[in-house]
This record gives C-alpha cells, sequence and structure tokens, in this order.
C-alpha cells in the first residue's frame, strides 16, 4: 500500500479556510492553516467531435453543482486512497478524478443517492469508531475505515452499505484513471498507431510448403519506399 503514503501531508480536519478553484486546480486550505489538499482540474469544454443534444448534455452536466464541498474533498481523500500520486505516472488527483467522479455522479443518477449516502454512512461510521468523521480522524484511522469496507465479501451486515459506496468510488476512480493519458502510460498503451504488414514471414511458408508467385509479389508495394511518389507519364504508364 506504498501509494497511500500521499496522505500523509493531508490533515483533513473540518474547513474553516479558503478554497481556490480554478480551470488548472482546485485547491482548500484546511482548518489548521498549514495543510491542503489539492487536484488537476478536468476541462469543462472539449473538443472532440459531439452533437448538438450530446454537447447541451453536456453544459448542463458541468453547470450543475451537486456534492458540498465537504463531500467533493472526501471523495478526492477517498480516490487517493485508491490510486496514490506516488506512481511515476501520477494518481487519482493528478488525473483529475475528483472532478470525474462528479461528473459521472450527476450523468447517472442511480450513483446520486449512493454516492451521498454513503458519504453520510461514511462519516457516521468514522464517528462511531473514532470520534469524529472522516475527515477529521487521522490517516491511520481513515486506512483502517477504508481497510473495513474494501473487499466484497465481507459479510458483516452493518457494513453493507459502506462496501457498496467503496466499490462505486473504486470502479470510478480505476475507470476515470485508465481512461486518461496518465492511465495510458500507466498501461503501456499508445492507442492506433500504423504498422507494416509484409506478407506471411518465410519461414511460416516454408513451414507450410506455400511460397508467393514472384509475378505478383512484383506487382506489390515494396515497403521499404511505401513514403516515395508513384511517378506517372503522359499515358498514365507507372515511369517509377
Amino acid at each position: 500500500m506504498n501509494r497511500r503514503q500521499t496522505l500523509k501531508t493531508l490533515f483533513l480536519a473540518p474547513l474553516s479556510g479558503a478554497v481556490i478553484a480554478s480551470s488548472g486546480c482546485f485547491s482548500a486550505t484546511l482548518k489548521n492553516g498549514s495543510s491542503s489538499i489539492n487536484w488537476t482540474r478536468l476541462p469543462t469544454e472539449y473538443s472532440y467531435g459531439r452533437t448538438k443534444a450530446e454537447m447541451m448534455v453536456d453544459q448542463s452536466l458541468f453547470a450543475e453543482i451537486y456534492f458540498r464541498e465537504s463531500e467533493l474533498i472526501t471523495i478526492a481523500v477517498l480516490c487517493d486512497i485508491i490510486l496514490p500520486n506516488d506512481h511515476p505516472n501520477g494518481g487519482a488527483l493528478d488525473a483529475g478524478l475528483p472532478d470525474f467522479v462528479e461528473f459521472m455522479v450527476k450523468d447517472r443518477a442511480q450513483h446520486k443517492l449512493q454516492a451521498r449516502g454513503g458519504i453520510a454512512w461514511l462519516n457516521s461510521y468514522a464517528i462511531d469508531r473514532f470520534g469524529s468523521d472522516f475527515l477529521a480522524i487521522t490517516e491511520a484511522e481513515r486506512l483502517q475505515i477504508c481497510d473495513d469496507i474494501a473487499y466484497p465479501e465481507e459479510t458483516d451486515p452493518k457494513l453493507q452499505t459502506g462496501i457498496k459506496f467503496f466499490a462505486l468510488m473504486r470502479d470510478l476512480t480505476l475507470t476515470g484513471y485508465y481512461t486518461t493519458e496518465l492511465g495510458f502510460r500507466d498501461l503501456g498503451y499508445e492507442g492506433n498507431t500504423p504498422n507494416i504488414w509484409d506478407g506471411v514471414p518465410d519461414e511460416v511458408l516454408r513451414r507450410h510448403g506455400k511460397s508467393y508467385d514472384l509475378e505478383w509479389l512484383s506487382k506489390c508495394i515494396d515497403q521499404p519506399t511505401r513514403n516515395v511518389l508513384a511517378e506517372w507519364d503522359d499515358d498514365m504508364n507507372l515511369i517509377s
């Protein structure tokens, strides 16, 4: 769980300081005045192809504010526990996952009650166990709570709401991360790239007693010259 250690800098007491939200970063000064939490903000406009109806839906969702400030920061803490930022390719906060989670919750109405109710459950459980809400307890205590609810095979009926909530947060965090450039880097995924197919390898042809017809091979493209423009004479005969 080394990726969790980032939380050592997050002494998350109830908020009483300033919050700065811009297109680049969300930063909240916490009650003790010396600690903060911040994450990269996701853009609210995209240049990819969208129909007019889809753009209107996007604009409506971006304009809606669903989570309270403390709820969004609770989500940020959970995202960071699930996928901390100490990885070479960055973590959940680097990829703006709190914003992604909020967007998906707004987009899918079935998640709204589960997400908000899950945060309420998390605070109630933290108060029962450690005497204060989730953002005010220590890092070690937060991790203990997450360990309690991170495993779906846990059969304690008192934990089922928390288990389902944590599963939702984990699914959204990982889904969001691995659809970003940071996640692609983590997977080594380079996207669609052009390649060269130069026919069945000779050793495979020999193994099966096959060969290419030399006449047809002469008509096929020579891959080392594939970027050379063809030249034609006035009668449309190929020169080279």
